[in-house]
């Protein structure tokens, strides 16, 4: 049985305990969660070193890495690193997005690896593949790409990102809409053209019952994707964004139906003020399905610095109600990301995650920040160190310029905390 088939039926798996643990929540909570469809435990069968993390509601807000190999990088060992690095930085789960090299090869070698949950876009190899074999993406057939969404599944990959949203009617939408940025979603563009070229129907789409079919076998949670995603501010929220999120809802309800578990994705580029919208409709659309976001990156203008528009983006969106954060790096728009890129994509994604989570009353998250605020009270840099999202960097931190007193170099002998508790004799607070 899948997660979701063993919620139903009462059954609390050790995959649901094991969430449960890590969120100091009870395992009837996770259970009674996943049987509504509002928390999914991605935890494909054969993904033997899988250390499962939940993601939904009521839960911390979840952070995921984009990692892989490019056409012109296609290197296994550095994408390995990548992998080691973004689980240190505290990646909750890792999507290899590989294009280059021997993409089998590299994404069995990262699921291995991983204790992290292991995403992928299947769609991509597909392409690769129909260019190979038969010179042009359009020359896809239906059988296969559903061959390589098997062999993901089959592999062991936790979650799949399938653009089965990406339709005819969406389409039309798109033609009418006069886009500034048209498609960002690599996924979605191969899907364009084939339907275009072909004047066929999205197979993802048309054939949705086989890809539940064999998302069921392997306990794949399906990620709705969303190929028309807005790579704008411009785009934002716009007609045909909105006309793949209906489509989405309806398909929530059939993975659900056939015992399936789903979480929908969402933009993208979107404006300060259309953050906590979107977050509403999707989840009123789909029902409370977990959402997904990328950034949101909240301005255009941030090259180099879109770790930072992404994670303002993602701390109100957390906070309005998402459930998963996919990191934006340093280099997101610019070139494929290098360790450093890798680490602090997370750590900034971290950060957003856990400000939501203080709004959203998440179990442990202001008691976390009240322990640092302590432990800053009594100039215990120790124990900063260790409850800060990056002790290494905390403690080179700190330790770059000495001082005579307790205090940081920053206000020395003038420190506001160290002055009011010697004259006015407030002392340490308690825990």
């Amino acid at each position: 049985m899948t997660q979701l088939e063993s919620a139903r039926k009462g059954v609390v798996t050790p995959e649901m305990k094991a969430v449960a643990e890590a969120e100091g929540l009870d395992a009837e909570f996770i259970r009674e969660g996943i049987a509504g469809g509002r928390i999914v435990v991605p935890a494909n069968i054969n993904h033997g070193k899988l250390i499962p993390c939940g993601i939904g509601q009521g839960l911390k807000t979840k952070v995921n890495a984009n990692i892989g190999t490019s056409s012109d990088f296609g290197d296994m060992n550095t994408e390995l690193d990548k992998l080691r690095v973004a689980i240190d930085a505290g990646a909750d789960t890792v999507m290899d997005l590989s294009t280059g090299g021997d993409i089998t090869a590299i994404r069995r070698a990262i699921i291995a690896a991983s204790t992290a949950g292991i995403g992928t876009v299947p769609i991509y190899q597909a392409g690769i593949e129909a260019i190979e074999r038969h010179g042009a993406i359009v020359k896809m057939t239906a059988d296969d790409l559903f061959a390589v969404i098997e062999e993901h599944a089959k592999d062991g990959v936790d979650f799949a990102t399938v653009h089965c949203g990406v339709t005819q009617a969406a389409i039309d939408r798109l033609k009418n809409q006069g886009r500034v940025a048209d498609v960002v979603s690599r996924g979605g563009a191969f899907l364009i053209g084939w339907i275009i070229y072909n004047e066929q129907e999205n197979p993802l789409y048309e054939q949705y019952d086989r890809l539940l079919d064999i998302a069921r076998e392997y306990d794949v949670t399906l990620s709705l994707g969303d190929g028309l995603r807005p790579g704008s501010l411009a785009d934002a929220t716009d007609r045909a964004q909105v006309e793949e999120l209906l489509t989405l809802g309806e398909l929530v309800e059939r993975a659900w139906e056939a015992g399936v578990q789903v979480m929908v994705e969402g933009p993208g580029h979107l404006p300060l003020d259309h953050i906590e919208t979107n977050i509403k409709l999707q989840k009123t659309v789909c029902r409370g399905a977990p959402f997904y976001v990328l950034g949101p990156l909240v301005t255009d203008i941030g090259a180099g610095y879109d770790h930072i528009t992404g994670a303002i983006g993602g701390a109100i969106a957390a906070a309005a109600g998402t459930d998963f954060l996919c990191y934006v790096t340093p280099s997101e728009h610019l070139s494929l990301p290098d360790y450093e890129d890798v680490r602090q994509g997370v750590i900034a994604s971290r950060i957003a995650a856990h400000a939501g989570d203080i709004v959203k009353g998440v179990k442990g998250a202001k008691e976390w920040d009240r322990k640092m605020s302590v432990a800053r009270k009594r100039f215990d840099w120790e124990e900063q160190a260790k409850l800060s999202l990056n002790p290494e960097r905390s403690q080179k931190v700190h330790r770059q310029h000495a001082t005579a007193g307790a205090a940081c170099s920053m206000c020395g002998k003038y420190c506001a905390m160290e002055l009011v508790e010697k004259y006015l004799g407030i002392g340490s607070p308690r825990c």
